[in-house]
């Protein structure tokens, strides 16, 4: 059953200090071929190229491209030597997400209260000066092989030490704005257990919840506990594959494929969701398909929008609507070889949450490409 509470009501249950970030900075891929990653997602999603390291800058180990279309950042990273750990991640993994950043004042505050509430270090705090600032990061672990880090650029004008300017890249904006959410996938039983770390090392709340009887065909279901803190800039879902339907879970496809819990994938948003959609289709990039059925019944499920009924399911976009408005959502094919990683775009008018009536239509558009490709 799907529960929702406000910010409030729940964060004060959990008798935690919450830990003070600000938003999403960068999103850091680590990708088999950084070169090949960036004319993707700068030909094919409209990424500026903004920055640069490699052996060019002085960086003899691995290579790093950074992307941004308005407040979206996304940094492909990828290894120059067959034993360094940028390697090493691909091999295990393929390519996918490495690094969810989080904007503070205060690094080393909040590196040390998660340290002090037993998260684990990855790096403690580092404070670079040079040209262009100061800038200030620390690092900890999370579920599988991802991190959080910790980063304040309040004095800093560049990207990070480092990287150089690229001026000369310029994307085709397909109209993205910022990250909405990140959604991580981690192995059946272990849900609660990082719900339990968001909640005790960050004090983030539950702001929303589904079971399997919100989630589910007759072959496979998932539970999700959606976290964040308590002014919404940071929402990260988490789900668990439910084990008991008759077939393989998409989430168990992912960790079978991932070969640990990771991001399963990016939602980001748009303030005209068909115009974004019907761009980066025209580049190619590929959607799931909705059930013809599903626009059928929209009107009668959904009320009156603003947008175009016929427009909507001509470019597979799925509506829902909640008690303070309501939003349109689309999720991509994965967007490398493994079925693992993919990316959303979301247009909100007023509801805050994640669709519960999409994630029906969206597990089954899912369990519909598992089958394809022999996984379900």
């Amino acid at each position: 059953m799907v529960k929702e509470a406000t910010a409030l009501e729940t964060g004060s249950k959990t008798g935690v200090e919450e830990i003070s970030v600000d938003g999403f900075d960068y999103i850091e891929f680590f990708v088999g071929n950084a070169l090949q990653a960036c004319y993707y997602y700068n030909r094919g999603f409209g990424f500026d190229v903004i920055g640069y390291r490699g052996l060019e800058t002085g960086n003899r180990d691995a290579v790093s491209y950074v992307l941004r279309q308005e407040k979206v950042t996304i940094v492909l990273t990828a290894a120059l030597h067959p034993d360094h750990a940028v390697s090493t991640h691909v091999m295990q993994h393929g390519d996918g997400v490495k690094n969810v950043a989080m904007r503070t004042r205060d690094v080393r505050k909040a590196y040390e209260t998660a340290i002090a509430r037993g998260a684990r270090s990855i790096q403690e705090p580092t404070e670079v000066t040079d040209e262009h600032g100061t800038y200030v990061s620390a690092s900890i672990a999370t579920y599988g092989d991802t991190v959080h880090t910790f980063l304040d650029r309040t004095n800093y004008k560049g990207f990070a030490p480092g990287f150089t300017e690229v001026k000369n890249k310029k994307g085709d904006s397909v109209g993205l704005v910022s990250v909405d959410h990140v959604v991580g996938n981690v192995e059946s039983t272990k849900l609660d257990q990082w719900v339990e770390f968001y909640s005790k090392i960050f004090g983030f709340h539950i702001y929303q919840y589904f079971d399997a009887t919100d989630i589910s065909t007759k072959y496979s279901a998932l539970v999700s506990k959606v976290m964040a803190n308590r002014s919404g800039s940071i929402k990260m879902p988490i789900n668990e594959p439910f084990e008991q339907g008759l077939r393989k879970s998409q989430i168990t496809e992912y960790l079978d494929f991932y070969h640990a819990p990771g991001v399963q994938h990016i939602a980001i948003t748009t303030r005209d969701i068909v115009k974004t959609v019907k761009e980066l289709r025209e580049r190619g990039v590929e959607f799931l398909n909705a059930p013809a059925t599903y626009y059928e019944t929209l009107k009668d499920r959904v009320g009156e929008i603003d947008e175009d009924i016929t427009e909507l399911a001509k470019w597979g976009i799925l509506v829902d609507r909640e008690s303070e408005g309501y939003l349109l959502q689309i999720f991509t094919k994965p967007v490398q070889d493994r079925p693992t990683l993919f990316f959303e775009v979301i247009q909100r008018k007023g509801a805050k949450g994640f669709g519960k009536g999409n994630f029906q239509a969206l597990f089954e558009s899912i369990e519909a490409e598992q089958q394809s490709r022999g996984n379900l």
